[in-house]
């Protein structure tokens, strides 16, 4: 697994978080974080999670190939 992909894995986390806490208590933490879900921050904050969140959808579609190396270094 590459650099970027934890990245990716680690930004969507923080989205699925984040959601989670709208969904559950309507709390937007970025947005309480960055002053208000208009600020030119938060924006960049949901833009990156989305990024990551289209990245991540092509680790589905990946051939097995981080198998095949896992079962190198073992």
């Amino acid at each position: 697994m590459s650099i970027i992909d934890r990245i990716a894995l680690i930004l969507t986390v923080v989205g699925a978080l984040n959601w989670g806490s709208v969904g559950l208590f309507q709390f937007d933490v970025v947005a309480w974080i960055c002053g208000g879900s208009a600020t030119v921050l938060a924006r960049i904050i949901y833009t990156l999670v989305a990024l990551a969140g289209l990245w991540c959808l092509s680790l589905v579609f990946r051939p097995d190939e981080w198998r095949e190396h896992d079962r190198e270094h073992t």
